[in-house]
């Protein structure tokens, strides 16, 4: 992508942002429903592709991640009013009217590409929005195609020519110069972050994410089995690529066997204190200060082995007793693949304070979760963590997405508000993507104000 690339694709979206402005509701919702069955259709075949394209998580699962940018997606926003008059206050005299934001560049990650292609272009063009898909290196191929495919249906069911464009290619210098020209509206930045950072540094508004290195607190008054399950299940869907998967257990000394018991009858190999040190070589980019790239989304038995650990073939999870939180604890950060911490803790205050520790080492403002049947202690959990979602009794990266576990507004874009330098604490979904005109007539005098207002009028020339 050079200059007149850019040029171009912002040419071409201007002029869709022109013509889609003219559409009604129902020429809006004819479309989308027709890209979303589109996609649906399709999404065996495109979670295939992502994982044979990047290597990344597991195929299965992203059918999953897949049917939820769809057909969750969709039944979510269909009845949405995303055109003219959308409220109507008689009393107050205010008229509130949906307009388009105007051209949105959307930055795609390798770790969910056909997922977040889908999710983003449904919310656009439910919204009347251009968008442009900023395709990752590793993912060029998926990205491109998904985009391609449901271009077509768009134009199938009488979308503005150019409504859906998709970069074929472009370096970190092209991409971050294409998101501070000034004819683009939005950034929906979804990825690392430095590509997000650049996305709030550019001079365009932009709605972006933050890390997670989401805590999981399993309080005694919950099954401490039943939570681990839900936990396993969590952390090795997708091989742990979802921001808001479990990164660290923290479980009350009395119950500290029971869940190593439960670990280990789900497939989870206790890593040996011997054999800690190996695997945060393998796992842990010391000089970047983060994960290593190289086993994002990879197999707990792809990581044993790489680590060179006694782990048996069929081990789903690696897990690492921890004491301490920091940098000096790689273990201790966020690591999307299924390896995750353990932490001891004497009691719930104590259980609260290591989770506030690791929710603050690189975590604020994502997401957070806890296992518990009391609900004085899950509001005590949730005032003290900064966290934008609080997910109870439920699989934290299933349940954070929203719509499949709880009422959260399902979406593959996850706010962290202020904690995680972002604008809102909000699941990102169409109704982030308009500007909300408000039409104010005058304020209506009531009969009492009149008569007050003539008294008032009354004393002041009395002393006249």
């Amino acid at each position: 992508m050079n200059n007149s690339n850019i040029n171009q694709y912002l040419e071409n979206a201007h002029k869709a942002s022109i013509e889609f402005r003219k559409y009604s509701q129902l020429k809006v919702n004819k479309i989308i429903k027709e890209v979303y069955l589109t996609g649906l259709k399709n999404r065996v075949l495109l979670a295939k592709m992502a994982v044979a394209e990047t290597g990344i998580g597991k195929w299965e699962d992203k059918v999953t991640k897949n049917t939820l940018a769809t057909k969750y997606i969709y039944e979510d926003i269909k009845n949405l009013k995303t055109v003219g008059v959308i409220s109507k206050d008689n009393t107050s005299g205010i008229i509130e009217v949906a307009q388009p934001v105007g051209p949105i560049l959307a930055i795609v990650p390798s770790t969910n590409p056909s997922s977040t292609v889908m999710f983003k272009i449904l919310i656009a063009l439910k919204t009347r929005n251009p968008i442009i898909i900023s395709s990752p290196a590793r993912a060029k191929g998926v990205c491109s195609y998904v985009a391609e495919l449901l271009y077509k249906a768009a134009l199938k069911a009488g979308a503005p020519k150019d409504c859906i464009q998709w970069t074929k290619g472009s370096t970190r210098e092209e991409t971050q110069k294409l998101m501070r020209d000034r004819r683009l509206a939005l950034i929906l930045a979804t990825g690392g972050e430095s590509l997000v950072n650049a996305a709030y540094s550019s001079g365009t508004p932009a709605l972006g994410v933050g890390p997670g290195n989401v805590p999981v607190l399993i309080e005694s008054s919950f099954n401490t089995e039943l939570a681990i399950k839900k936990i396993m299940e969590s952390k090795t869907f997708d091989n742990g690529t979802i921001c808001a998967s479990e990164q660290a257990i923290i479980v009350e000394k009395r119950n500290m066997q029971k869940a190593l018991k439960a670990l280990k009858k789900y497939g989870a190999y206790i890593v040996p204190n011997e054999e800690i040190k190996a695997l945060e070589e393998v796992v842990y980019d010391k000089e970047r200060k983060m994960m290593s790239s190289s086993i994002v989304g990879k197999s707990a038995t792809f990581i044993a082995k790489k680590a060179k650990l006694n782990a048996p073939t069929n081990t789903s999870l690696l897990v690492v007793k921890q004491t301490n939180v920091g940098e000096e604890y790689p273990l201790s950060s966020e690591i999307l693949a299924p390896v995750i911490a353990i932490y001891e803790a004497e009691n719930f205050q104590h259980a609260l304070n290591i989770c506030l520790e690791l929710n603050n080492y690189g975590g604020k403002g994502h997401t957070a979760s806890i296992f518990s049947n009391d609900d004085s202690k899950i509001l005590e959990y949730s005032m003290v963590i900064n966290a934008g979602r609080i997910i109870v009794n439920a699989p934290s990266a299933q349940g954070a997405v929203g719509g499949l576990y709880n009422n959260l507004s399902p979406s593959l874009t996850l706010g962290c508000g202020s904690g995680g330098r972002n604008i809102t604490t909000d699941n990102i979904t169409a109704k982030h993507l308009l500007n909300i005109q408000r039409i104010a007539k005058p304020k209506k005098e009531s009969k009492i104000a009149k008569q007050t207002l003539s008294k008032i009028k009354e004393r002041i020339l009395s002393f006249a």
